[in-house]
């Protein structure tokens, strides 16, 4: 059974910035794909970043990128997610998610749509 245990999160000023962690256990593979997507009330849900384990390819959304990064931990069990510079807009609940398997270049779609998940953490941002 695959299990994601999130930390981080919290209320950070416009500007600030934040850390998110996420570790999985449970995955068999080798080659996941592993990342972040977020919600936000009334808003459609968004996949933010993602990061193959075996090769670190990553994929941002356009709205982060240049602000967030995405790396691994040596074992590739632990996924992290880099905030900065951080606006109202990126205020939501974030998700981290896992999934066996390579999907090419679109592993933030497969993700969303059938990505093992955390039960996510809030992230509030204030000016």
């Amino acid at each position: 059974e695959v299990h994601l245990e999130e930390s981080g999160g919290g209320s950070v000023q416009t500007g600030g910035s934040l850390s998110l962690s996420c570790t999985a256990s449970g995955l068999t593979y080798t080659y996941n794909c592993m990342g972040w997507f977020r919600q936000a009330p009334g808003k459609a849900r968004e996949a933010v970043a993602t990061i193959y384990t075996d090769d670190g390819n990553t994929y941002f959304a356009d709205s982060v990128k240049g602000r967030f990064s995405i790396s691994l931990d040596n074992a590739k069990t632990t996924v992290y997610l880099q905030m900065t510079s951080l606006k109202s807009e990126d205020a939501a609940t974030y998700y981290c998610a896992a999934l066996e398997g390579y999907f090419g270049n679109t592993c933030h779609l497969a993700l969303q749509e059938r990505g093992y998940r955390g039960k996510g953490t809030q992230v509030t941002v204030s000016s």
